[in-house]
């Protein structure tokens, strides 16, 4: 057996140094050159101190070096037969603690306690593979370069993550011998870690090793009782257990063969930090041949440990979140075929345009589980979203450290009420949500915690003290919830949208006074046509009790909106009057909505959509009605003349006739047919020459367009060209996007009265005048029923 460690003589490290000299090269290069993380190695190396075998062979062949010209070699054979002896009873000793300790490590790590759960499962039933984020390269943004990111494409606030390297947990735990992982409350770093020691157990991983598992919380509220911080004894009475003196457990250490996990330092109490992290850091360093491995939240983190690398938790992939809900369904029920059918439901739902949000809580591990745990009792989860993310705030605000004893610090802030927590993050929601500001700069979030504080009993009104209460308030924010991030130096944001939003609406609706909360619902609607406000509503409708006054005061709001100009008015008159001119067993409101979108411009984005009728009446989706799918035909038409340059080359008068409907006995009146058949004739007789095909557009092309316009016009009431200028096509955009979320509200609300419910129907996308006609017209008949 070769010597476990070489280091070299006086005249080796001479040489070495002049072979160093000419590659040009720095330690770090070098270094890089052997593949080791740090240049401690070559320090050593060049000091003439003992280093790894493997690696001084390296650094010797990466100098072009021999060396046993470099080494320090025994003048005998006595030291290599002791060192062999020395060797083989390190290995005996490893592999003693490795079997005496499998049991413990297994029954310590390799078994799990979801929250909420009657009883522990195996950890291999409910994990899957983590990645992790390098932080070597990370990079800061300032809020300029924030604000211009657009919201959607960093996965709703996963902005830390849209630029920062994805690696596998595993790669970097085989790749970095000291390593910091750093994580977001029920990002899994804890799980990650038992992982850890699990495939360590089991000889998969590091099996050169062994696993020591500590809960930094334990080792500091033992160390406090017995005031003995020494993380060595520690490990020393945790191996003797097992029969294993305090010198084995140094030979052990001396050797580098141990796997030493230390979770939580986030958990240890405020006054016992300082003495836990001096302790990591010496036995950390007076080992430092030993793998160690730290989690701690992000936030948390206020010591830097020299030799670390940090690395963060990734947020779960898409590909994750499957893996982990298909083992959660299946491993903590006892049906498998019934579990794995609604494992398929989650992933479904999940994946509904409408459950986006919760699919962005659900990257989250702990979230997830929650996730799973509610549509479990329900199999589903966007009748009532609001319940979601109320709970999941409890469970990161609450529950999370309840259940496993964390207590966080014993300031001002842990002191607070749940209540005023809730209210102090919903004020700070509402604010930046208003002035749509995804982040913001700690200067302002200082100044809303403040404003806060302010109203609350016993604040001091010394403005120094005041400050440092706000700065210490954000602090435990940051650290303890995982609500509020720092998103780059200095900026922070909501961690996910889906809270900002919630706690806005949550702060629109929780006034118990009538009055002022009827002031808010009018107040906000003037956001119905803000795309970014649409689920603000959703959640709003959710929470009242009656959504009556809401409803109402969005419709007049989207009446007011046209009213407010006349050719608009007009415009939506004539959709009523065209849609009473039909016959069609659909709603009335769907035919509104079908003219709606049918004879608008085509410069508009929802011309021609007919997602709003179809969300009135899905009947629509089938065969059209004869009327409604002659003037579909019809417009199309009209639109495809339209659609040619005042000059057209004979292709482009080709492509129309190509373009042009086949059957046209649709087009039932003579006029118009007679008009479409002539094209098609004319174009077909030319078709082999241009020049005559082009002498006849240019003589009766103009003339046959104008035709066509006024017959369809005229036989059909559809094909005005509204010339609607750039604000009222803004306005008929707004009106629109309304349109349709008064209908989502609608049907999401079980909240509002049959009467509201009805009058809404059947005014939906009506002028203001006649739906005013028709109010009166149905109060009137309440009245003489005796229902008003």
């Amino acid at each position: 057996m070769a010597r476990r460690s070489l280091q070299a003589s006086v005249t080796g490290i001479e040489k070495a140094k002049r072979a160093f000299k000419r590659t040009g090269w720095t330690q770090e290069d070098l270094a890089c050159e052997v593949g080791i993380e740090t240049r401690q190695p070559i320090w050593k190396f060049f000091t003439g101190k003992p280093i790894e075998r493997r690696v001084f062979l390296e650094i010797c062949f990466r100098l072009d070096l021999d060396w046993q010209e470099v080494a320090i070699l025994p003048s005998d054979n006595t030291s290599v037969v002791e060192e062999e002896q020395h060797q083989s009873h390190i290995d005996t000793l490893l592999q003693t603690v490795r079997s005496r300790r499998y049991d413990k490590i297994h029954t310590q790590c390799g078994v799990i306690r979801l929250l909420d759960t009657a009883q522990p499962i195996e950890l291999n039933d409910v994990y899957v593979s983590a990645d992790v984020l390098d932080k070597t390269n990370e990079r800061w943004l300032d809020a300029s370069q924030l604000h211009c990111l657009h919201v959607e494409k960093l996965n709703r606030y996963s902005c830390s993550q849209a630029y920062q390297k994805r690696i596998s947990a595993m790669q970097a735990v085989a790749t970095s011998s000291k390593l910091m992982i750093l994580g977001k409350p029920g990002s899994g770093k804890t799980v990650l870690l038992r992982q850890i020691a699990i495939k360590c157990n089991q000889g998969e991983l590091l099996a050169n090793r062994f696993p020591i598992f500590i809960r930094l919380q334990n080792f500091a509220e033992d160390a406090n009782e017995i005031q003995n911080y020494n993380l060595l004894d520690y490990i020393s009475q945790e191996l003797g257990k097992i029969d294993v003196s305090a010198q084995q457990v140094e030979t052990l250490l001396d050797s580098g063969k141990a796997l030493i996990l230390l979770d939580g330092l986030d958990e240890v109490p405020e006054e016992d930090k300082a003495e836990v992290q001096k302790q990591i850091r010496k036995l950390s360093e007076k080992y430092d041949k030993n793998h160690f491995i730290i989690t701690c939240r992000i936030a948390a983190q206020q010591y830097w440990f020299e030799e670390f690398t940090d690395v963060e938790m990734a947020d779960f992939s898409f590909s994750q979140i499957e893996a982990f809900t298909q083992k959660w369904f299946v491993n903590t029920n006892n049906s498998f075929r019934q579990e794995e059918s609604i494992a398929t439901q989650f992933i479904q739902k999940l994946l509904l345009p409408e459950n986006q949000p919760i699919r962005e809580l659900a990257k989250t591990p702990l979230l997830l589980h929650l996730i799973c745990s509610m549509f479990q009792a329900g199999l589903d989860f966007s009748a009532k979203r609001s319940k979601v993310y109320k709970q999941a705030l409890d469970v990161l605000l609450v529950r999370w450290d309840e259940v496993r004893g964390v207590k966080r610090d014993s300031s001002f802030y842990y002191h607070l009420p749940l209540l005023h927590k809730i209210k102090l993050l919903s004020q700070i929601a509402i604010i930046t949500f208003e002035q749509g500001h995804y982040f913001f700069t700690q200067c302002n979030l200082l100044r809303y915690i403040k404003d806060y504080l302010r109203t609350l009993p016993n604040i001091p009104d010394d403005l120094e003290e005041l400050q440092l209460m706000s700065e210490a308030v954000l602090r435990s924010l940051l650290a303890q919830h995982g609500i509020l991030v720092e998103q780059a130096q200095g900026i922070y944001s909501f961690s996910h949208l889906t809270f900002q939003e919630y706690l806005t609406a949550r702060n629109i609706v929780a006034s118990f006074e009538p009055e002022q909360l009827n002031q808010n619902l009018i107040k906000l609607t003037i956001h119905m046509s803000k795309p970014r406000w649409r689920e603000v509503f959703l959640l709003i409708v959710e929470m009242l009790e009656n959504t009556d006054a809401l409803m109402q005061s969005m419709q007049r709001y989207s009446e007011e909106l046209m009213a407010s100009d006349e050719k608009l008015h007009q415009f939506l008159v004539w959709v009523h009057q065209k849609s009473l001119s039909v016959e069609a067993p659909y709603k009335p409101a769907a035919i509104r909505a079908f003219y709606l979108t049918l004879d608008l411009c085509s410069k508009l984005s929802l011309a021609r959509d007919l997602s709003l009728a179809l969300a009135i009446d899905t009947k629509l989706a089938s065969n059209l009605a004869p009327e409604l799918a002659l003037d579909l035909a019809a417009i199309r038409t009209l639109s495809l003349i339209l659609a040619l340059p005042d000059d057209p080359s004979c292709e482009q008068i080709l492509a129309l006739n190509s373009a042009l409907p086949h059957d046209l006995a649709l087009i039932c009146h003579s006029k118009l047919q007679l008009l479409l058949q002539e094209l098609k004739n004319q174009i077909s007789t030319f078709n082999q020459d241009d020049d005559k095909l082009k002498e006849w557009w240019n003589a009766h092309g103009q003339t046959w367009v104008n035709q066509l316009k006024s017959q369809i016009i005229w036989y059909r009431n559809v094909g005005y060209q509204w010339q609607f200028n750039e604000q009222q096509k803004q306005v008929l955009q707004q009106y629109y996007a309304i349109q349709h979320l008064l209908l989502h509200c609608l049907k999401s609300s079980g909240e509002v009265s049959s009467t509201v419910r009805q009058q809404i129907e059947k005014t939906l996308l009506l002028p203001s005048s006649e739906s005013r006609k028709l109010l009166e017209s149905t109060k009137s008949k309440y009245l003489k029923l005796g229902l008003v």
